[in-house]
């Protein structure tokens, strides 16, 4: 969390020093440092020396310590939350004598130049088998602020919250081949004439699309227009299998882009059951408290996963209720299945096709072959995230400001929050074999036209194969493949406006 904030942080130049001391001694500087703090590891120093190639600090220990100019060469004065001034070309050009700073401290004993990071973070993991919190950081500095962001920050989850809609359109009868129109739509409130023209990010329109690839390359139309045809209503009921609060769901059209206010908890709890192949598990921080004679007062008992839970292929989701009560004294409780298992390893399927070859694609470099994820930026990029997980640990990561304002232009969940989630998770799964919830029964693989979406006729060009729940199979090459949303768009290329009863 930290390394990824300071490195957010340093992309967006340097705000220059906390305060300014150039008429005192070294013992005024001592005082001055005395009343200062580290914060998330970094310390403060006062800068005492300006050479050529490096500067002298001094620091709260009262020692004096080199700063290599190789480590301040980043310090490009912050002009706006998107602009920054010239590249420095020598220690001058970024401090004076004087200069209150902050240093971090390196492995080796090295300081390196830094400053305390204006933007926030949480970042939550969980085991998928039981909810237990495996690690859990609220923000960048407990010094700094005492407010967690992992339970008590309300963010909008932005694109991260798509695949709760596209796992109910799933369950609705559509297909990972369904195609969707990707193309402008407008929204007309009939009591006030205002008008909503949702867009992509990059204002581009790509026209009947496959929902895999819509939602890899998340488009936001295709979500709006599948939103459109399972219904708001059904959406938020089915929303309740994954844990989210539905007091805190909009009830319109833009629920499909994000715009719930929910934690990084909430929304690590909901991607658990995607990682654990359909259970609702809830997360859970204290396993046992032992009295100090050793005599245990309390042991977790949380609903889990079964060990062999069976294909789960024919299971009815059913809504969230309490979890089974445990049959005896410590008999283990048993998580409550909330989604077919086929859908959820499709969703799954679906999800790692955002690391492969959509908006989460860096983290490629972890090697891995069982990692699933979705990015989230919002409107003018004020909040960033990444949940994504595999069979071990389902991860989510928030990075923004407290006082919501853009990260800047070039800032995304695949920017922000995916290098922390990839920290995390990197070092968390290191030397763990990959590990998915297994393949469960009821599944086909059918080779698919990519045109149409059906199944695809023999030679047919591009055909792929396609993953399908055996109870909503591909409809075959000889019916027409109908397109939602596409009757919405006039021969012209203007979007038709949609009353905009629901808003």
């Amino acid at each position: 969390m930290r390394n990824g904030l300071i490195a957010y942080d340093q992309r967006h130049g340097y705000r220059g020093a906390e305060a300014h001391y150039p008429t005192l001694d070294a013992a005024g500087w001592q005082a001055k440092l005395a009343s200062q703090r580290t914060i998330g590891g970094l310390e403060p120093a006062i800068v005492s020396r300006i050479d050529k190639d490096a500067i002298r600090v001094l620091t709260r220990d009262g020692s004096e310590q080199s700063v290599a100019w190789q480590s301040m060469k980043w310090a490009r004065p912050l002009l706006n939350g998107n602009s920054v001034g010239r590249q420095p070309t020598k220690p001058a050009d970024v401090v004076q004598r004087g200069d209150l700073i902050r240093v971090l401290r390196q492995a080796d004993g090295n300081l390196q130049l830094a400053q305390v990071p204006q933007a926030q973070g949480a970042l939550v993991s969980l085991d998928p088998a039981d909810g237990a919190i495996r690690a859990l950081t609220g923000g960048f500095a407990f010094e700094q602020s005492n407010y967690n962001r992992v339970t008590q920050a309300r963010r909008q989850p932005g694109s991260s919250f798509k695949p709760f809609v596209y796992s109910a359109a799933l369950d609705k009868g559509f297909t990972a081949a369904s195609l969707i129109n990707d193309a402008p739509i407008e929204f007309v409130d009939p009591y006030t004439g205002e008008v909503w023209r949702p867009k992509n990010d990059n204002n581009t329109f790509l026209g009947p699309i496959r929902i895999r690839e819509a939602l890899y390359k998340s488009r936001n139309l295709v979500s709006i227009r599948l939103l459109q045809e399972i219904g708001i209503d059904y959406a938020l009921d089915y929303t309740q299998r994954f844990g989210l609060p539905r007091e805190e769901l909009p009830r319109n059209f833009s629920l499909a882009l994000g715009t719930a206010n929910l934690t990084p908890l909430e929304m690590a709890t909901g991607y658990a059951v995607f990682a654990n192949g359909g259970y609702r598990v809830q997360p859970y921080l204290i396993s046992r408290i032992d009295s100090r004679d050793g005599e245990t007062l309390f042991s977790a008992n949380p609903p889990r996963v079964p060990a062999n839970p069976g294909s789960g292929a024919t299971a009815q989701p059913v809504a969230v209720a309490s979890a089974v009560p445990a049959a005896g004294a410590g008999a283990p409780a048993v998580a409550e299945r909330v989604l077919d298992a086929r859908t959820a390893y499709i969703m799954t399927s679906m999800l790692q096709d955002v690391i492969r070859l959509g908006t989460a694609r860096r983290a490629l470099s972890l090697g891995r072959s069982d990692l699933a994820g979705k990015t989230g930026t919002t409107n003018e990029q004020k909040d960033a995230w990444f949940s994504g997980y595999n069979g071990d640990f389902v991860t989510t990561a928030w990075v923004g400001f407290d006082q919501p304002q853009s990260l800047g232009h070039n800032e995304f969940g695949g920017t922000v929050a995916l290098p922390l989630w990839m920290s995390y998770m990197g070092a968390a799964l290191k030397d763990r074999p990959p590990h998915l919830p297994p393949e469960p029964d009821g599944l086909l693989r059918q080779r698919i036209d990519p045109v149409t979406g059906q199944v695809a006729a023999p030679g047919a060009p591009g055909a792929f194969f396609e993953l399908f729940n055996k109870d909503a199979p591909p409809p075959p090459s000889t019916q027409e493949a109908p397109v939602p949303g596409f009757q919405d768009q006039f021969s012209n290329g203007e979007s038709a406006p949609v009353p905009l009863d629901l808003f």
